[in-house]
């Protein structure tokens, strides 16, 4: 068995993620389990909240110390950083916030999730803003094809970081580098990278990110992260509540002052409970550290392909250099993708089935082992 590399010898597996006592789960790409450290962390919230309600006057004070774990897991700055309740809050925060003309261009894909179409679509028919949606040829989109679509209309390039249904992470530090000397910018769907991908948003030239925190972060659902280049705050429009305006505590002084940083986006009351268990995952994600993740989950997905090819699968996924990621996507000649699905469920091996293909999508804490269970579960598909 090939080796990988090992976690902190102080890592339990089991202790941080006992779903690995019941399932093997390999579909961090859709809902993942939340670690036991993010659990501990909502326990400990429903305590709080049942004994002393509020007047302990910690949770927000927590949750900036989770505001300052998320900046640095991509290379921004705290400020920078607002809560929002899913990855189509932030990438909406966009589409409204920003002042759109007709035949200004947004650049995009044909193989995004909806959450990264709809508001593009959207702003098509509100404003006759153009929408570009490059296709996907044999799992992945050049990004020479990225940059020949840019324009001198282009406002906006709008991409996910890694595809959700072939796994193709884009080259976001060549896209982004061409994007600001051409003064268009460049808005990310991280969902399927934060956590298991190095995202760097100022080596990226990153202007907008959103994520979730559900996926590979490995926390609960409804609390995500959603990134504002600072020099571009000031002119996103939020939508507008009660907790947006520098004095927000002083509740009877209505002066209407936005704030000058990313809580200019926050609008009310905190997720407090899924902040705080995003935050306890963040620390377990950064105490490993995001490039010994991506060289485990890498490693893991080369015994996977190296696995599925000798059984007669076909591979969609890009395997180049820089366009890997935590997704494998394969197709089957022979095989009912439904019934693969369901027989690997019921013997607790989780995998999903996306756009025509089979997905698995494994995340560090997963073994060679689990991956090898897989395959010998899956039937052979060659001729």
């Amino acid at each position: 068995m090939n080796a990988i590399e090992p976690l902190p010898a102080d890592f339990d597996i089991a202790s941080e993620f006992p779903i690995v006592r019941k399932w093997t789960f390999l579909n961090h790409a859709a809902v993942a389990p939340i670690s036991a450290s993010a659990a501990r962390a909502i326990e400990q919230f429903a305590r709080e909240a049942r004994d002393d309600a509020y007047l302990t006057g910690q949770w927000y004070r927590r949750a900036d110390a989770v505001r300052q774990l998320a900046a640095q897991l991509i290379n921004a700055e705290p400020e920078e950083i607002a809560f929002v309740k899913n990855t189509s809050e932030g990438l909406a925060f966009v589409a409204n916030g920003l002042q759109w003309k007709r035949g200004q261009r947004i650049i995009s894909t044909a193989v995004e999730y909806p959450s990264n179409v709809y508001p593009w679509m959207d702003l098509a028919q509100r404003f006759g803003v153009e929408h570009v949606m490059l296709p996907e040829q044999n799992g992945r989109i050049d990004t020479q094809a990225v940059l020949n679509a840019i324009n001198d209309s282009t406002r906006m390039v709008a991409l996910s970081h890694v595809e959700f249904g072939s796994g193709f992470r884009f080259d976001l530090s060549t896209i982004g580098v061409e994007c600001r000397r051409r003064g268009v910018l460049l808005c990310v769907d991280a969902i399927q990278s934060c956590g298991v991908m190095p995202v760097d948003v100022k080596a990226m030239n990153i202007d907008f990110l959103s994520a979730d925190g559900h996926k590979w972060l490995l926390g609960p659902e409804g609390a995500g992260i959603f990134y504002c280049r600072k020099d571009l705050i000031a002119g996103v429009r939020p939508e507008v509540g009660w907790m947006n305006v520098i004095n927000s505590k002083n509740y009877g002084d209505y002066n209407f002052t936005l704030r000058p940083d990313a809580k200019r986006f926050e609008c009310g009351s905190y997720n407090i409970p899924g902040i705080l268990g995003l935050g306890a995952s963040l620390e377990v994600i950064l105490k490993i550290g995001i490039d010994a993740i991506s060289r485990r989950v890498l490693a893991l997905t080369d015994r996977l392909i190296a696995g599925l090819t000798q059984k007669g699968y076909k591979i969609v996924s890009s395997r180049r250099p820089g366009e890997t990621s935590g997704i494998v996507s394969f197709t089957a000649m022979h095989q009912e993708y439904s019934k693969i699905v369901s027989a690997l469920d019921a013997q607790k091996i989780i995998i999903a089935q996306r756009v025509g293909r089979l997905r698995v999508s494994p995340h560090f804490y997963n073994t060679l082992e689990d991956i090898d269970r897989l395959l010998a579960a899956l039937p052979d598909d060659r001729a």
